[in-house]
Parts: structure tokens; sequence; C-alpha cells
């Protein structure tokens, strides 16, 4: 792989007159990632060989990640799915910086979650802010203030050397930038596991409230209108950034790749968001775009072909911070902070009235001409790209990759059987110390989860939730989850099971699902095994969608997720936002600290599935068998019950881990015990502790809620169990086993300060 510029300057700059009279000139379009039938594409689309600029916006714009070039194809079943019904509430959807979902008296919330997974690898500190900064600007792009983000992360084996230099840069990166930004982090997952060595996944998620009638899009629209580009200067960080890293497979000596890793200042953009927002309030944008991959190349090429007129911008007025900047080097740059307006002439005095206030910089760079479909970008007083903007934007070569099932996928679903110990306590104990279920608490705690004051629910949450009106206390629940190796196993299924998860988790809170976002992290689009579970996993999200009547308002693809031949586990991030109307009433995670006990009831049915357990994984048995079989139909009953259920003391869903993680979950902290009937939950102990059986929720609520609860799961045709209570004792009680809280809760936080102690206050130079 190499970038756009070799030492800070491209090997050839020249205007398009040149390009004319040296139509043989040759051109390094390969090294840009380009294949010669799309280099001839161009010299097809413009008539005349490309100039520089011209080559390198093309490049970045028709690259995987900026294009969807291998995924457009399998992504538009999200359309022809959608129902009119399903979709009524979308004020913006696919295609667009961020979904947006009306929530009723005139609120709209938008979310959204993307990668910035190579960046991450190369420089883990600032790939990861960086990636923050990204999502957020796409929240403020819609014309909506930022209020939370979340982070889904993907690393190698918890022992591995790598790890120990990948994980702490990025939790400081993420919580650095968020921290500095004043956004709560409400939740989120930490996986470990050996695919995803030399290859983690870093997704960011943010969401944003607004109003409706505040909603703005990405489009340059009006003659004579002025483009505008605020924020940061640009500078020579990011050129060949996240729009090449992310369509490149990594290899050998990959994180030495740091010119190509843009540079965040979280302090920047929290004043770029207050000044966004006043923009938007004195009326002044038409349409906005924010600059993130591919940068200036991106914002004016969508703004353009997006708009109803061709577009003019002068690079001479591009604010830079690097002295004898190409034209393709300010055009590819991913400079962070930066943002482009379209404004009508009589508001651009008060435009730049308002980014003075703020000590934002801005300038204009160039107009809306109304000349059709042309964009024309001028440097040095000379013409240096002269091209329709539908052709850079939208008209990138679409792929029908080749996919097949792999010929090994029916022996990976051979069950190969797990060892079930007669020792359950010292089982559970293994469990809740395993990297994959010990306590989060050493990445958390580098968090701000509570600023700003709006945060209901965020530590060990199953569900972040946040309060978005302060005088009625409407809010919304937002969770995001994935399993790599339920999708590795059946890749339709394992994206059932993350948008099932998801959903459950708002649902258990008493929020009402009403929107999908995603995150799809795959392996190469040319290996046809991972194209064969890319399309499976959409497929299983779609039809998911539909089964739920939920909408999919938008997402990411993440392709080449892989070292050398080895693609990571297939890993479908599936976030899902609810809204609830109070977020007094909604329902807790864990019980109560007081002398009362509580009845813990089991609802969903419990079955022997341990295929891509965790309990498989940390036993040694190996990746195999088929992942748990879900029916969305017990999701969307499960939420049905939590949106008319009453005093409810607590609700925890049952995901990995099983019934044992939940149990502990949700009395951990409480300085109470339990006691409970195995045999109400499963014939075989075992199964009922440690199966992860989907469409599960244990609930806890006093004696006297109890027939209430049960008539209703009946009604609704939910299996539901009493299984146990609570009590004031110190230990968890099952047959003639116990476990001591205390003990349980030792083993679970021991785990990651073991092997991270190195990095106690990690920080950028990590």
């Amino acid at each position: 792989m190499s970038t756009p510029h070799e030492g800070n300057k491209l090997v050839h700059n020249d205007t398009v007159d040149a390009a004319k009279a040296t139509p043989d000139h040759e051109q390094p379009y390969a090294a840009l990632g380009l294949k010669d039938d799309e280099y001839a594409r161009i010299r097809e689309i413009l008539g005349r060989r490309p100039t520089d600029a011209e080559l390198t916006v093309y490049s970045v714009m028709w690259s995987e990640h900026c294009s969807y070039k291998s995924s457009k194809v399998h992504l538009r079943y999200f359309g022809e799915t959608m129902t009119e019904e399903m979709g009524a509430k979308l004020l913006a959807g696919i295609g667009e910086n961020a979904g947006v979902v009306d929530i009723g008296d005139g609120n709209a919330v938008t979310f959204r979650v993307e990668s910035h997974n190579h960046p991450s690898y190369v420089e883990p500190y600032q790939g990861a802010a960086t990636g923050v900064g990204g999502i957020v600007r796409d929240i403020m792009a819609m014309g909506a203030r930022p209020i939370a983000v979340m982070d889904q992360l993907r690393f190698g084996p918890v022992d591995a050397d790598d790890t120990k230099r990948v994980l702490p840069g990025v939790v400081a990166g993420v919580g650095g930038y968020g921290n500095c930004l004043g956004l709560p982090n409400i939740g989120g997952e930490t996986v470990f596991d050996s695919t995803y060595a030399g290859n983690p996944l870093v997704n960011a998620l943010c969401v944003g409230t607004l109003k409706v009638e505040d909603l703005k899009l990405a489009f340059a629209s009006g003659k004579g209108n002025k483009v505008i580009l605020f924020g940061s200067r640009t500078g020579l960080d990011g050129i060949g950034g996240v729009s090449v890293l992310a369509s490149d497979t990594f290899e050998d000596g990959a994180e030495r790749k740091l010119p190509a890793v843009q540079v965040g200042d979280p302090f920047a953009e929290k004043v770029l968001i207050e000044c966004c927002l006043e923009l938007y309030q004195s009326g002044c944008v038409v349409g906005i775009q924010d600059l993130g991959g591919a940068g200036l190349a991106c914002a004016t090429s969508e703004l353009a072909a997006a708009g109803d007129g061709g577009m003019r911008v002068n690079l001479d007025a591009v604010p830079l911070r690097a002295s004898h900047m190409t034209a393709a080097e300010i055009l590819a740059s991913e400079s962070q902070e930066r943002m482009c307006a379209v404004v009508a002439p009589e508001n651009v005095e008060k435009f730049k009235e308002i980014c003075a206030k703020w000590d934002v910089n801005c300038a204009e760079i160039g107009e809306v001409t109304g000349e059709g479909d042309r964009l024309v970008i001028t440097h040095n007083g000379e013409v240096v790209l002269d091209a329709p903007p539908s052709t850079i934007a939208d008209e990138a070569p679409v792929y029908e990759r080749p996919w097949a099932r792999p010929e090994w996928q029916d022996s990976v679903q051979e069950f190969g059987g797990v060892d079930k110990p007669a020792d359950l306590a010292g089982t559970w104990l293994k469990m809740v110390a395993s990297p994959a279920l010990c306590s989060r608490d050493w990445i958390t705690e580098q968090y701000d989860r509570y600023v700003r004051g709006n945060t209901v629910q965020a530590r060990h949450a199953d569900s972040g939730v946040l309060r978005i009106d302060e005088e009625t206390n409407r809010g919304v629940a937002v969770s995001a989850d994935a399993s790599g190796r339920y999708t590795y196993l059946d890749p339709n299924m394992g994206a059932r099971l993350a948008l099932a998860e998801a959903y459950r988790n708002v649902a258990v809170t008493g929020a009402r699902p009403v929107a999908v976002t995603n995150c799809l992290n795959f392996g190469s689009p040319e290996n046809t095994d991972v194209m064969w579970q890319f399309r499976e996993a959409v497929h299983g999200l779609a039809d998911g969608a539909v089964e739920l009547n939920i909408p999919v308002s938008g997402g990411n693809v993440s392709f080449y997720n892989q070292t050398g031949d080895t693609p990571i586990l297939p890993t479908p991030v599936v976030g899902v936002l609810g809204v609830i109307d109070d977020v007094r009433t909604a329902i807790s995670h864990r019980v109560v600290n007081n002398d009362e006990t509580d009845v813990l009831v089991l609802l969903g049915e419990t079955k022997d599935e341990f295929g891509g357990s965790v309990w498989q994984e940390i036993s040694g048995a190996g990746l195999n068998g088929l992942p748990p079989q879900v029916d969305l139909v017990n999701e969307a009953r499960l939420a049905d019950f939590f949106t008319s259920a009453e005093g409810l003391t607590a609700a925890h869903d049952l995901s990995e881990g099983g019934l044992s993680q939940a149990v502990f979950e949700m009395i951990k902290d409480a300085g109470k015990g339990a006691e409970l009937d195995l045999a109400a939950v499963h014939e075989d102990a075992f199964t009922a502790l440690f199966s992860e059986s989907a469409s599960r929720v244990l609930v806890a609520l006093s004696a006297d809620r109890l027939d209430a609860a049960l008539r209703r799961a009946s009604e609704l045709g939910i299996p539901a169990a009493v299984i146990g209570r609570t009590n004031n004792g110190a230990a968890i009680t099952f047959g003639d086993e116990s476990v001591a809280v205390d003990e349980l809760r030792v083993a679970w936080q021991a785990t990651l300060p073991k092997y991270f102690s190195h990095a106690d206050a990690p920080n950028s130079a990590v």
C-alpha cells in the first residue's frame, strides 16, 4: 500500500490543460489502489487522462471505504425489504451521514456506528480518538447535538504482546477524546480473540438529538450560494488515511504507517460543535457535510453530486497548516475537526461572525454555479479538477464479487460437545474470571459516563439510558452487540443474534426499540468465503429487522480486516435505539441494596446450546457447532412484556455466560445473596447455569408482584419460571453447592488489571 504523497510531495502535479497535452503520461494509479479497468473508466469519463488531483480524488472516493463497491449489491437488500410502515418514522436513512428517527413531540434522535479499525492498529491512541471525532461529526452534520458515545472494541488474545501495545492506546484515545468533548460514554463491548490479533476492531457509536425542523442534509443547492470550509486548518496528517487504510489488508510492518493516521484535537471539536449548533439556529446553513474519510475530496464531490447545480472550488482559499501542499494533498487530507457548509450570499457575513465568536477558522472556498453536473477545482489559479461530481461520489464501480458457502462450513457446524464439570461453583469462578466475561472496569473507568448529568444507566448496564428532555424526562436507550463466534458458525443466525441481543438489551430497560444501525466488519471481499459470510449476515439482519418491524437506519461496512490471509471472525455490530417516555421509570439492571428480598423469574426457554459459547471457548473445546437459535417473535414478545410491566425491581438479559453471569451481575453490588432452583430452569444443572439460549431475561420483583407478572407473561406466550429469590446472605446457593458473591467479584475484577497494569495511566505516547 502507498499513500498519495511521497515526502509530502506528489510525484506529479499538473493541471487539466497539462493532462490534455500529455495523454500518454504514466500515472501511479495502481499504487493508489485503482485497478486497470477502474483507471480506464476514469479516462473514459474525463475524455482524457486524469490530473494528479483528479486521480487522487477518484482513488480515495472509489476506495472500498468510501464507495462500498463490493458491498452495494448486497446492501440494497436493506432497502428492498424495508416496508412503508418500518420507514415511516425515519427522517433520514441509508446513504445519509447518520440515521434520524422521529420520536414524537417534534423531537428526533440520530445515531450511527462507524469503524476506525486499521488506523487504530497503526497508531492506537490517535486512531481511536479520531474514530470518536469522526462519528461525532457525522451526528453534527445532521443538525444534531451529540449527547453520548459508545464503543465496540475487539483485540487479539488478552495476553498477547501486541494486545498490550494496542489496547491501552485505543482505550486512552476513546476516553481522552470523548471526555474532552464532554460526552458520556454509556456502554459498549470489549472482546478478545486470536483472529483480531494484528487487526483490532474499533467501532465508535454516537447519539444526538435535534428538533425535527432542524434536520440538515448534505447537498449544495442554489446558484450563487457560497461554499464555506470551517474548523481546523488543513494539514498533511491522514493523507490516504481511513480511505486507503480501510481498503487494504495489513501485512507485517503495517504498524509503522504513521503518516496515514489522522491527528485529533477534541477541544477544537468541542468548540466546533457549539459553533455548528449556533449556525443551525441562525438559519445560515443550506447544506452541510463533515470532513472525514477522503477529506475535502469527499465533502465537495458529495455536496455537489447531491445538489441541483455544479460547484466551483478554489483551493488557494483553503486555510493550511503546512506549506507547499499540492492540490492532491489538500483534497485528500483527512485533517480532523473540519466541516463544509453551503450558505446563501446574504448570510455569509452572519456565518463568519458566528465562527469568529467561537474562534473557529472559516474561509469561503467556492460557490454553487448552477452549471449542471460539473465540479471544477482550481489551485494556483489553474484548473486541477474538472469532472462530473456524480461520477466521483455516486458512480464508483460496483462489483458482484463471487461468493460461495465455504467447503469447511459443514465440518465447523458439527458440534463436538463440551465437558460439563460437576464442580459448578468452580466453573462459575472460572467463567467470571475469563477474558470473555471479566470486569471491563479497567477500561470503562477511563471514560466519563455521567458528564452533562443526563445519564440514567451506564455502568455495567445492559443498555445505556439517557434523558433527552429535562422537562418531560423523555429518554432513549441504546445498545450495540455482536458475536463473531456465533457469526462464524452461522453468519445469518449470528447477525440475527446480534440484533436480538441489542434489541433485548434496550427492551429490558422498558424502552420501545425504534431503529437499528450497524457496522459490518469482515475480511477481504476478494475471498469468496468472506463474501458469503457478508451476504448471509446482511440477509439475516435485514430479514430480522422486518420480523421485528424495526427499520435499519444506516450503517457502515469495513472490509479487509485480516492479517495476511487470515480474516477476522465475521463481526456484524448491531446497534438498537429505543425510546422511553419517562426515564424515571427505567428498569434497573441490578437489585437494590436494602433489606428486602426479591423473587427471581426467568423469562424464556433454556436449551442445551453451547455452540460458540463462552464455556466452549474457555474449556478448550474449539469453535464448532451451531450457535443458539433465535426466533425473533420471542424477542418482540419480551419487548411487549417490558413496555407494559410495572413494579419490577430489576431485569437483566441472558447472553454470553448465560444465567450464571446474569445472576452475578444483577446482585454483585447489592450486598445480597441468592438461592437458585436450577431444576426449574433445565433438568441439567450445568446447562441451566451456562447455556446461552437466546430470548431470555432474568427478572427480580417483589412477591406481591409475582402473580401479575406471570399472568402477563402467559398472555404474551412467554415461558416463565420462578427460579429462586434473593436473600440477605453473602452467597449464591444452588442445590448442595454455593459460591460466595465476594469470591466471584474478586475473580471478576482481577483479570484485566493483571494484564494491563503496565498501562495504568495510558496516554498518547502508548
